[in-house]
């Protein structure tokens, strides 16, 4: 059985008091314990909210990691730091890590062997822009993400990562991918798990969609049978919007 996943990414938003305030609302709540429920909020705040989530069932993660083990890179966090205050999940390769920071596939590579090596759980993201949807080549460059991001991985490392499909022309934009088309590429990711680890790897992998989900249109997303749950934006930084998609199972 695959893990249910709905993870929060707040991006670059919230100062101090409304994150405290969000994350006390989130792990607060009650949601059906169904699901595994992630908070992401920016690295200032992370070594508080884990301490908050500490004796609940929320996780907490952060938005990027160095690639680098540790020594003279002013500005970054590496794994070690980031496992020190008790997070456990950590974003490789957002969308917008990608277009506003260069970062590469090679890059990504590294950043997940690092996140793995200190016992982190990486969410790698891959996704197509619209024009590259338009031209028909959404596959091919997915593929290339996951095969120059992930396939330097054995079978038993490739079990500790999450995928996140996010279509690039509907993140923050309010337009989501169509019910069919997040199925239709979450399965297309499933086989090329499945070509490179075989079926019962594959069928082990949670894959999220992220891209404008909301409580309106979560419930038919997650109905898809390769869609594991979602990588939330926007509606993340609303708990009660947070919560209906954690329930839409």
């Amino acid at each position: 059985m695959r893990k249910k996943i709905v993870a929060g990414n707040w991006k670059m938003n919230k100062v101090h008091a409304d994150a405290i305030n969000l994350a006390t609302e989130v792990i607060g709540s009650s949601y059906d314990g169904s699901v595994n429920l992630i908070v992401i909020p920016p690295a200032v705040f992370v070594s508080e909210i884990t301490k908050i989530a500490a004796s609940s069932k929320v996780a907490v993660g952060v938005q990027n990691t160095s690639q680098f083990e540790a020594g003279a890179y002013t500005g970054e966090l590496c794994t070690a730091m980031i496992k020190s205050v008790g997070a456990q999940y950590a974003l490789v390769g957002h969308s917008e890590r990608r277009a506003y920071f260069n970062e590469r596939n090679e890059v990504l590579a590294a950043k997940v062997k690092q996140v793995l090596k200190d016992e982190l759980t990486p969410i790698y993201c891959c996704g197509e822009m619209l024009e590259e949807r338009e031209k028909g080549n959404h596959f091919n460059l997915v593929k290339t993400q996951i095969k120059e991001g992930l396939f330097h991985l054995d079978s038993s490392q490739i079990l500790n990562c999450v995928i996140a499909y996010e279509p690039v022309w509907a993140i923050g934009t309010g337009v989501t991918a169509s019910s069919d088309q997040a199925q239709e590429m979450h399965a297309f990711i499933r086989e090329l798990l499945t070509d490179k680890y075989g079926a019962d790897t594959a069928q082990s992998i949670s894959i999220l969609y992220g891209g404008s989900c909301k409580p309106s249109n979560a419930k038919e997303l997650f109905l898809n049978k390769d869609v594991d749950g979602g990588l939330i934006g926007g509606a993340s930084l609303n708990t009660s919007d947070f919560i209906a998609i954690a329930n839409s199972f």
